[in-house]
């Protein structure tokens, strides 16, 4: 199983959970709501870090959202590029959006029912969007050929940069090309749609996270 936060906010809930919709990996599904009075006592009974993300199989825990992405990948193995050189470059820029970005996570927060929203672009926010602009540029140029993602198939790189999409889309971040490109790839995307859907439907209003409006 894969217990989660809530849908409309939490990123790192949304990374393992297309890692695992597209690669084929059946689960069951636990939500539980993130700051309410008993949330930490919910998380704890499954989450050794008493923290979302963590994947369950019986006793056996997985937590944080990059381990659980690995640990997919010892099941399906086509979620890193069969190619060497590839699969480090993926590594790489995984790690980077798992221990980065923080000013566009903190002013940005993801938000996958919003549209429309704005806040004041920093030097620091402009310049992670230009990094995360230039990695995905990188990537599709050097290593996207063979479909549209930014190694071609589908990887565990796009499950980490997939909610920087429902940050860039809600706050109006745009850049012609490669970067729209993808934006509209994941937006086609039926597993992300499907989560924006769920989304929708949750009746919890985080006001720390509704940046903007």
């Amino acid at each position: 199983m894969l217990v989660i936060g809530n849908k409309n906010y939490s990123s790192w809930s949304l990374r393992p959970w297309l890692a695992a919709r597209h690669a084929g990996i059946e689960f069951d599904e636990i939500r539980i709501p993130l700051y309410t009075p008993d949330a930490a006592a919910q998380i704890q009974q499954y989450s050794p870090s008493g923290k979302v993300p963590v994947w369950r199989e019986g006793e056996f825990a997985v937590w944080d959202s990059l381990a659980i992405c690995e640990y997919l990948a010892e099941r399906s193995p086509a979620l890193w590029p069969a190619d060497a050189t590839a699969r480090a470059v993926a590594r790489s820029v995984s790690a980077e959006m798992h221990s980065g970005f923080t000013a566009l996570r903190t002013s940005m927060t993801m938000n996958a029912r919003a549209r429309g929203r704005r806040v004041a672009v920093t030097p620091e926010i402009a310049a992670e969007i230009d990094r995360i602009a230039a990695i995905w540029i990188d990537c599709r140029h050097r290593f996207g050929a063979g479909g549209p993602w930014l190694f071609g198939a589908f990887s565990i790189a796009d499950a980490m940069f997939g909610p920087v999409v429902l940050r860039f889309v809600p706050y109006g971040v745009s850049r012609p090309g490669v970067v729209d490109d993808y934006v509209a790839t994941w937006m086609a995307d039926p597993h992300l749609q499907a989560w924006i859907a769920a989304a929708e439907q949750e009746s919890e209003v985080l006001e720390q996270f509704e940046c903007g409006r």
